[in-house]
């Protein structure tokens, strides 16, 4: 075949007309240098860079290369459409305040002044740190109970607030991996950060004597005890030490040759005494 662009008498740049892929992709890349000049991707908040070093659209759900090809995507059909439904969507969430009220709405807030119930309202609270603590392992000498005192100062708490406890499953936080031999005893106070202790998966004593807190207000210290429920098994072994006629020494290792002497079973999980042959 001659070549027909270099020969003699041809005009340069006299090519046939561009068709429809060469005139998208320069109309894409004029689009690209125009958004270049006048967006700014700092403030853009559809504009993501993933894990990956691409680029994402957020409102639209497209996967792009480079910053340009997001740009001419923002010039788009499909990107100005999305953003057309999302400002009519804000627009009837948030109606104007200024616009006047309708007669329903007049009829609710007629309503809701009438009514006794307040209206709740989010609150948005600087937290300042986490407050000092001390914490103290504890029995009781009757129930041969152990339990936690926890003592917590709050010297710059809220004007009128009292610090919170309640117990939390492992399987209800969001930290650690969940594991069922711990839980979490969690106290909050505002604008402090919440505070939690992981303790043992044991049942609470929840008797008015054995769970209990208190908040002193002068001395802006918080004082919370529990104990934990004693495990049968070992009220079944300090009973049976108490019972008459058990020899501590000889259960504990005394000589097993002498007639009717006692010796612990290793077995017994009780520590109930064995009589020996005579």
């Amino acid at each position: 075949m001659g070549d027909r662009q270099n020969r003699v008498g041809s005009k340069i740049g006299g090519a046939g007309v561009a068709g429809a892929s060469e005139s998208n992709v320069d109309r894409r890349e004029r689009l690209r240098k125009l958004a270049l000049e006048t967006i700014d991707l700092a403030k853009d908040p559809y504009f993501m860079r993933n894990h990956l070093g691409s680029y994402e659209c957020k409102l639209c759900l497209t996967l792009h290369t480079n910053e340009g090809s997001y740009l001419a995507h923002t010039q788009g059909k499909k990107h100005q459409t999305n953003l057309g439904r999302r400002a009519a969507k804000d627009a009837m969430e948030k109606p104007d305040a200024m616009a006047p009220l309708t007669a329903a709405q007049q009829q609710a807030l007629k309503s809701s002044s009438t009514s006794s119930t307040v209206p709740s309202f989010k609150r948005n609270i600087i937290k300042i740190g986490l407050p000092g603590y001390k914490v103290t392992k504890i029995r009781d000498p009757t129930s041969r109970q152990v339990g936690l005192l926890f003592e917590i100062a709050y010297p710059e708490i809220g004007q009128g607030i009292e610090p919170r406890y309640r117990f939390m499953s492992a399987y209800e936080q969001q930290i650690q991996a969940p594991n069922k031999a711990h839980q979490y005893l969690v106290i909050a106070a505002e604008p402090y950060e919440t505070i939690s202790f992981k303790v043992q998966s044991r049942d609470i004593d929840r008797a008015e004597e054995k769970l209990w807190s208190h908040w002193d207000v002068d001395q802006k210290m918080y004082t919370m005890q529990f104990f934990f429920k004693n495990d049968q098994r070992l009220l079944s072994s300090s009973r049976m030490e108490s019972a008459p006629g058990y020899n501590s020494a000889a259960a504990g290792g005394g000589a097993p040759g002498a007639s009717g002497s006692q010796m612990a079973n290793p077995l017994n999980p009780f520590h109930a005494p064995m009589r020996t042959v005579a």
